[in-house]
Order: structure tokens, then sequence, then C-alpha cells
């Protein structure tokens, strides 16, 4: 791809790249202008519809090329909307799903002209009632920013306003945008607060009071932070009137209301509190909490805290981060476990850098809001366990956010609705039970009865939470100087009076008091004495870290089934009253239930969602856990496959003969995926289970892949298994070799897949899969791809790699395949793969093909890895490895030699080791133990591989490695000792001067010809003819 230049979709820079998207749609664009250039309207319309008829391809060119014109040229959009309306062969499906994903990942790098046109189309399609273009709506409002005045997002929110209001008939249709809406402008209507704003907030008041009016009950679906935002709003006036109703007379307001009990005792769903997140945020977020490792984050959280939170209208927008965290983000146990930034430390960040009193206290009232009313049964530990969390950790380093928050905590018991006191303190006393319960902390006695807390803040603590206070007394506390004032309340009404913080996080005076109270605690070095006092009281056993476990959200069904009709309803109505019966009655059900689907002509996504959220909420508790049963046998397994759920797998599959599906049945099976994580493996669980010997039915498993959101085999393998893995880590085990055998070529390119395998399994898990190896039952490497697959394994976990090193050597493979690697191998970084490269090394006689990547090694201090297998070969066999040391020798010289004739010493092959390298690792292997063991500096062939490498050395080299060739030398010495008592031993005419320069002349030739006939490489024929001439001249001398 080359540059964006002239962009007209995204505002770029001269770095940008064009996007694909873009691409695409711009030559479909000029598609669009050839077919119509020179036509009138209708055969402009006419061409259109015979280009479309053609094929699936060429309507999506079409349909590309028609809103391509319309994001960019306003004035003849109109025209382009009609044409695309009356072209689009799916219902505009294509059309609204590419303006959706416009918005959600590229909405901040639009055009101006282009998010007009994108929200105009959006408007249009509304107008139109089109099905599905709910989904741009939402994507569109989750685009309005909290805490945010630029015209940009004013802009946005009122266009989206005039879209709601203009028509409110649809929208209240369909209650899980309307309540999206409505808690998006409730949650706005608090920042547009300034008189600029004044139009645009009393429309915004004016549509919320009027949903919330007639549409009471379907907006109660949001839960309990409705409440919470209302209470913000309630003294305008229009809201002022509908809190005391809501307070004194729920009836009034809808006869099935109970008022804020009701309300409070609702969980929030995290689509609502996500929905006031962009989508830019929202993955910053989630990539903080998932991604940045403690004590690398600040930089992360600078660069947020300039990018959302740096203007005073912003500190609002903390609310809603801190809600976000507690109730959307709920990290896997893996996490929990790792040393990623955990969620308590981002909300301690958050509210350290606070700096307005009261977006402090809304700050602190988010955290602690689904406490008020907790009730176990219907509760998320997940969600209270944030603010615990931050407490317990603040109180060594930031004690005073620990004073402030449970100050806030005790006062807010009696002060957030005077009415339900005890209704209030019982659901922050079932809080702290559940937080023991789930062992969050082993104990809550060191925070509430901490030295560093002020005596005033432990005797209120004490008398509010006696029950997990120790029974160690705390002495009368004196009356204290400065009282403290009365609670302040933030609405006419009771519910949550402002408590007036004792300590205040931001720096301003108000900060004073705290520093007097802090000083008034008796000095201490630390609490550690404290520490060990309640370790001691604990038992071992219990000290042991213990994941949470998330408690499944409780889902309201009736919300669904409203959505249906007809026999299906009655059906799923009959299913919902079955739900604790016996299961032959479920699957006999769910038999009738597909049967009434695949006899019905009608039933399609509009259908289908509702009915597969309602299936996947009924039946997730079958989907979870461990389901591969203890002991495989052919009950067991028939047993475990006597689901409901199940009863659709069978009938979706067991049309075999020509690989197909029924269409019904795969439109609900796709969405009840793209709905639910556990769907996948379930379903890969039943289809390998239910095949006969010598079948698969893992195809329809593949076509399920192929009509969901990801359209991808190995993405919706991964995803799987990455599910499976956290439920079942044996029935991962058990599906691998299935998938591995069914789709080899997907699984085994997967690296992504590979690593999940070995992220969990276990060494028993270990030795079932490298059995299934060595019986030919699974395949896990190629022989093409082993040497990239291992490199890309270098920076797994240890364990991980030694597996994958493991399963490797099932395989049996030639070691000379992983030979590319051993030159990417750092001796410190990569210790997992060069201890298993030298195990099968080990294996391996030595050869010039091993011998050379190990020689081209760089020769680093503390890598021992080359002298160490050079040190086992020649304890083994010292002759033959100094045969081919000295090959290498002779090799590396005339290399060196003819590169210096032509000035390229620096160009050597990378194949092929320089004699820096040569000597540095032989000079490595001098000096182990094996050197002394054996006689292989003392062979022949090395010492006459060191003075062949010595011609070819430079000064510095000779000095370098002088030991190395102090051994050469002493060749030298042996061999011309040799030669004086040979030639002592010569007949007489030898004496003659004619005769001793003969022979003098005689010595250098044999010497160059025993060195040719040791290696052939450099035989020359010029010095074989002089051995012919000099041979002569001692003729005639004899």
């Amino acid at each position: 791809m080359g540059e964006n230049k002239g962009s007209k979709l995204y505002v770029t820079s001269v770095l940008d790249v064009k996007d694909d998207l873009e691409e695409k749609m711009e030559r479909c664009y000029e598609t669009v202008k050839e077919i119509t250039k020179s036509l009138s309207e209708r055969e402009a319309h006419d061409a259109l519809v015979a280009v479309v008829c053609k094929g699936s391809q060429q309507h999506e060119e079409i349909t590309l090329g028609l809103l391509y014109s319309i994001l960019t040229e306003p004035h003849t959009a109109s025209k382009m909307y009609r044409d695309l309306s009356m072209i689009s062969r799916d219902g505009m499906v294509l059309a609204w799903s590419r303006i959706n994903q416009l918005v959600i990942e590229k909405f901040i790098k639009l055009q101006e002209l282009t998010r007009t046109q994108a929200v105009w189309i959006t408007k249009e399609m509304v107008k139109n009632a089109v099905t599905g273009v709910d989904n741009v709506c939402s994507s569109l409002i989750k685009q309005i920013a909290g805490g945010d005045l630029s015209p940009k997002n004013i802009w946005l929110a009122e266009a989206m306003l005039d879209i709601f209001t203009e028509n409110r008939s649809w929208l209240e249709k369909l209650p899980v945008l309307m309540c999206m809406a409505l808690f998006t402008y409730l949650r706005v209507i608090e920042d547009h607060n300034i008189q600029s704003l004044g139009t645009l907030r009393q429309r915004e008041v004016e549509f919320c009071i009027t949903l919330l009016r007639n549409k009471f009950m379907e907006c109660c679906r949001i839960g309990r932070d409705l409440l919470r935002l209302l209470q913000n709003v309630a003294r305008i006036p229009e809201f002022e009137q509908l809190w005391k109703d809501i307070l004194h007379k729920p009836q009034s307001i809808n006869p099935q209301f109970g008022g804020v009990p009701q309300l409070m005792g609702q969980r929030t769903s995290p689509k609502y509190l996500a929905c006031r997140l962009t989508p830019d945020m929202e993955k910053k977020i989630i990539f903080l909490t998932s991604k940045v490792k403690f004590g690398q984050q600040k930089r992360y959280q600078d660069w947020f805290q300039k990018q959302y939170l740096s203007t005073p209208e912003s500190q609002s927008l903390r609310c809603d981060l801190i809600r976000y965290i507690c109730c959307v983000v709920h990290p896997s146990n893996e996490v929990l476990c790792s040393d990623i930034i955990q969620r308590w430390a981002v909300i301690g960040w958050l509210l350290t850098t606070c700096t307005s009193n009261v977006a402090a206290s809304s700050a602190k009232l988010a955290l602690f809001y689904d406490w008020l009313f907790f009730i176990q049964a219907r509760a998320n530990i997940m969600d209270i366990e944030p603010a615990i969390l931050v407490m317990h950790h603040s109180m060594r380093s930031h004690p005073a956010i620990t004073a402030t928050l449970l100050d806030f905590l005790c006062r807010i018991i009696p002060n957030f609705y005077p009415p339900l006191t005890s209704q209030v303190k019982l659901g922050v006393m079932t809080s702290l039970r559940f937080i023991l319960e789930k062992r969050v902390l082993p104990s809550l006695s060191p925070l509430f009865d901490n030295p560093k807390l002020d005596k005033e803040l432990r005797a209120m603590i004490r008398d509010t939470f006696s029950e997990f206070c120790s029974v160690t007394d705390i002495p009368p506390v004196p009356s204290p100087k400065t009282e403290i004032p009365p609670p302040i309340p933030v609405i006419p009404t009771p519910i949550i009076a402002e408590v007036k913080e004792v300590e205040v996080i931001s720096d301003t005076p108000n900060t004073a008091p705290v520093r007097n109270r802090l000083d008034s605690v008796e000095g201490t070095f630390s609490d550690e004495e404290e520490e060990e006092k309640v370790k001691s009281q604990v038992p071992v056993k219990e000290m042991v870290f213990r994941p949470i476990k998330e408690e499944e959200e409780e889902v309201e069904l009736d919300q669904y089934l409203d959505q249906l009709d007809g026999d299906i309803k009655d059906l799923c109505e009959t299913l919902q009253s079955q739900k604790d019966a016996d299961l032959e009655a479920q699957c006999e059900t769910m038999e009738n239930l597909c049967s009434v689907i695949l006899e019905s002509n009608d039933f399609d996504s509009d259908t289908a969602g509702p009915l597969a959220s309602f299936l996947t909420a009924l039946y997730n508790p079958h989907m979870s856990g461990e389901i591969l049963p203890e002991e495989i046998s052919d009950e067991t397994m028939e047993d475990s496959l006597g689901k409901p759920i199940y009863v659709i797998f069978r009938n979706l599959s067991q049309d075999t003969e020509d690989d197909s599906c029924p269409l019904q049945l795969l439109t609900l099976v796709c969405i009840m995926y793209e709905k639910h994580t556990k769907i996948g493996y379930n379903l890969l669980y039943y289809l390998h289970s239910s095949s006969k010997p010598g079948e698969s039915k893992l195809h329809v498993y593949e076509e399920v892949c192929k009509n969901t959101e990801a359209g991808n085999l190995s993405t919706c393998l991964v995803k799987d298994f990455k599910a499976c893995q956290e439920e079942d880590v044996r029935l991962l085990c058990h599906l691998v070799t299935p998938i591995y055998t069914q789709f080899p070529d997907t699984s085994i390119e997967s690296m992504d897949l590979l690593n999940t395998i070995v992220s969990c399994i276990d060494s028993a898990q270990l030795q079932d899969l490298i059995c299934d190896i060595l019986q030919g039952n699974l395949v896990i490497f190629k022989k093409e791809t082993v040497a990239s697959t291992l490199e890309k394994t270098l920076d797994w976990e240890t364990f991980e790699q030694y597996c994958v090193w493991q399963l490797l050597d099932a395989h049996d493979f030639e070691v000379e395949l992983l030979i590319p690697i051993l030159p990417k191998l750092n001796y410190r970084d990569h210790p997992e793969a060069l201890a298993s490269m030298v195990l099968l090394l080990k294996l391996e006689r030595a050869s010039i093909e091993l011998l050379k990547p190990l020689f081209c090694r760089s020769c680093k201090n503390g890598d021992r890895f080359t002298s160490a297998i050079l040190s086992y070969w020649a304890l083994q066999d010292e002759s033959h490895l100094a045969d081919l040391t000295k090959t290498l020798l002779v090799r590396a010289t005339s290399t060196a030699k003819r590169l210096r004739q032509r000035q390229q010493t620096n160009k050597q092959s990378a194949t092929n080791p320089t004699p820096e390298k040569l000597l540095g690792h032989l000079d490595a292997l001098r000096t182990t133990v094996a050197s002394k063991q054996t006689m292989f500096f003392s062979q022949d062939a090395v010492l006459q591989g060191l003075q062949h490498i010595q011609t070819a050395c430079s000064d510095a080299q000779k000095t370098k490695f002088s030991d190395l060739f102090a051994l050469a030398d002493e060749l030298d010495d042996m061999s011309s000792r040799t030669t004086r008592s040979r030639l002592a031993r010569r007949s007489p005419g030898s004496a003659s001067p004619r005769g001793r320069k003969s022979v003098q002349n005689n010595e250098p030739e044999s010497s160059s010809e025993s060195e040719q006939d040791d290696e052939v490489i450099i035989t020359k024929p010029k010095p074989a003819k002089r051995r012919k001439k000099s041979t002569a001249v001692g003729s005639d001398s004899d």
C-alpha cells in the first residue's frame, strides 16, 4: 500500500497508509461511475440492477460504491441513497454494517463531512425502519463522550437527539437502544449545564422525561445506575417531581414499580455502563488492565490523563470509568495471578488524580454503589472487589485514601436514604461477609483496626462494623477539637445526603486537617507486627491464593420471551418451566422446538436473535464447568451428551450425506455462537463425541465459523479453546487430536492455538499428547515450518516452551531441520530452547552440517552451548571430531585469504564460520575439563588445521589466541627434530654441499605435499611440477 494521499474519508498525515476499506470503496465507486456514465437516472438504475443480479460479489461492489458516494458527495446523497435502497438484495445489511464498522473503528479519524454524512444516512435508514440500523445508532451513542464539551461532541449529541425525537415510535420498539439512549442523555445533561447549551439541555430533559413517564418499567431494565443518574439531575425542575414520585409515590409512576429498593436491588447491565465510554477509551482501559505490568503503567496513565481527563468538565468522566472498571472489566484468574496491573490500582489512580471535591465524592459513590443494596444471590463478587482492595493496598503507601473511603462508607449508610438505613447497612455488611467468604481478604481486622487511622475514625468504624473488628478495646476517644459538620444534602430529597469529607484527595488547603489528624497518630515504623498477628491467627491452608470465582449474572428471560411469538414462544415458556425437571423431558421439548424451527419458512435473524439469547441464558449452567466425564466410557459419554442444548447440535449435524446443514438451525447456532463464548467448544465436543468410527462431523463446526462475525476457522478455534481453557482443561486436551486431524493446515499454522494448549496443560496431559503423537494419532508440527514455529515460541513461558520441545521430540524429526534457529538463540535469553537443542545434538554424531552452525554462533563470555556439545563429542570420538575441525579450519583459511585479496573481509558468508569464531570456540573448548580428559588438541589433524589458519590471522588474532597457536608450534618443533634425525641417517653422498642443497630444496616441497594430501581443496597443479623438477636435481646429485 502506498501513502494515503487525498483521503476523502479520513483526516490523515503523510505517514498514514491508505485504509483497506477505503481503497475497496474507492474501487467500487469507480466501477459505479463507469457503469452509470452518460446514462439517465432510469437507465443508470436499470444498469445497476442488472449488475447486482449477477452475484453477491457484484452486489457488494455496487453497494460499497454507492455508499462511498453518499459519504463523500452530499449533493448527490439523496439520489444515491434511493438507488442503494432499490438495488439492495440483503435488506441493506451490508450497507449499515460497513457504516457501523467506520463508526466503531475510525470515527475519531473521519473527515467532518464524512461524519455528517454517516449520521445523515443513519437517519434515513431509521426513517425507513431498516432492520439492524439500531446497531449503528448504538455505536454512534457510544461516541458521545461524557465530560466533553467540544463542538464535535456537542454536534453528535444534538444530531442523535434529532433522530430519536423524530422517530420516537421506532425507538420505543427497541427497548435496549431506548435504555441506552436514556442512559446516555441522563449522563450528559449533567455536563451541559452552561448557558450556551441551554437549548440543547432543555431538549435532552424533555426527551428523558417523556421516556421515563411513558416507558418507566422498560427503562428500569437499566438497573440501579438509573437511580444514580437521576440523583445527579434531580434539582432540575422537570426531574424534581419525578424524583419525589420515585421516593414517595412509586405506584403513581407505574403500578408494578416497587420504589427505591426494587431499583437498587437490580444490578446494572454491563452494556449500559460500557456505552458511556467511547470505543477508544474502552480499548485503552482494557489494554491497561490486561497487558500493562505493575511499574510500567505511569506513561499510559499520563497519556490517558492528558487525552481525556485534562479539562475541568472532564472530571465527571471518572465516575463512568470507575463504574465500567468495577462492573464490566472482570479479569480472568490468569490475569489476577499475574503481574498485570490490577483494577484496584487503576481506580486508586483515578481517585488520587481527581482535582474536584464534588467529582471525588461522586467517584467514591460510584465505587461503593453496588455495596448499598447488595444481595448475594444476584450479585457478582467482582463488582465489589476493587473497593475493598483499594482500601487494603492504599493503607501502606496512601493511608489518606483508605481513611477517606472508610469514612465515606461509614457515613453513607445513614445518609444515603434515611428511611432505608437498615437495608443499606444490611447490604454493606453482606458485601463484607461475601468478601471474606470468597477470600478476597483473609481478615478485615488489619484494615479496620489499623493504627494509621486516627482514633475518631477507628471508633466510628468499630461502631458501624463491630462484627469485623478485633476484640481488643479501643481507649475512649477525647472530644475532638474540630467537630465534623453535619451532612450537606446534594438534592432536595433525602436520598444520598452528601457528607463532607474528612480527608480530601486533592492538593488544596482543605488537606490541612488530614495532616493534623495523621500527626496525632502515635509514631510507628510500620504495621508489620499487626499483619504478623493476623497471619498467625489464620490457618496456613487459608492463606494460599484462591482465584476469585465469578458469580453468574442473573438474566431476566422474560425480556427475550416478549420478543418471540407463536409456537416458538410457547415451547420456550415450556422449557423455562422445565428448567429443574428431568433432562429427558427438556430434550423432548427441545426436539419439538427444532421441528417447529425447521418447518418455519420465515425463521430469520430477527427471530433467531432473541431465541438464541433465551437459550444461552437458560442453559448456561449446562455448558459451564467440567463437561468431559471423569471416566470415559460409552455410558458416561452418552450421559454427557444428553443435554437439551445438544439436541440443537444433533439436528444441525444429522444430515451428513452432502455435508449440508439446515439453514434455520445454522442461523440459530451462529447467533448463539456470537452471543455466548461457551457454545463453540460445546459444539466441538458434541460433534466429535457423536461421530461414528471412521466419520467426522466437525465440518459442521467449520460451517458455523464461516457464517459468524469472525468468519475465520483459525480465529474461532483459538477463541473457543481459550474459553474451554477457563472451564475444562481436560476437555481441551480431549479435543486437540480431532482438531489437528480434521483441520491440519489451520491448526498447525496457528501459533495462538498451540500457545493456548501448552499454557494450560499439566505434565500428565502433556504425556497423553505425546502418546497420541507416538501412536500416529496426532501431528502438531510440519517439517517445512518446524524451525520457524520454534522461533516464534522463544518469548513464551518456560513450561510452555518445554512442552513444545517435548511434543517436537515425540515427532522424531531430523535434528538438521532445527539447525537454522541456532544462530538466533541467545544463551541468556533463550535457555529453554538451547537446553533442548543440546540434548538433541547429544544424540547425534558430529558432522560438518552440524558443526558449521555451532561455530557460527558468537563467542560470548558465559555462553557454554558450543563448548559443551563439542566437549561431549570429543569424549565420544576425538579423532572424528578432530578431522572435521581441521576441514573447517582449512576452509576458513582459504576463504579468508581469498576475501582479503578481494578486499571483502567484512562480507563473509553467514553460513560459514569465520576464523575469529572458530578460534574463539576452540579456545573455549581448550579450557574445559574435556580437553584434559581427551587427546583432542594433540591430534595431528587439529594441530595442522591451526597451522593453516594461523597464516590467515592478523597480528591481533595471533596475540589473542596465542595459547592455541602455541600448540601448533609444538608440532613444528616435533617435525623439525624428526627431519634432522632422518637426515643424519642418510648416505655419505648426501654430505656434499650439493647434496645438502638439494635436500634443503626438497624439504619444503615434501611439507607442502603432505598438506595437499590432507586437504584436496588447496591442491594446485604448479606445486606438482616444481616437485618433479626438484626430484630430478636430487637424482643428479646422487
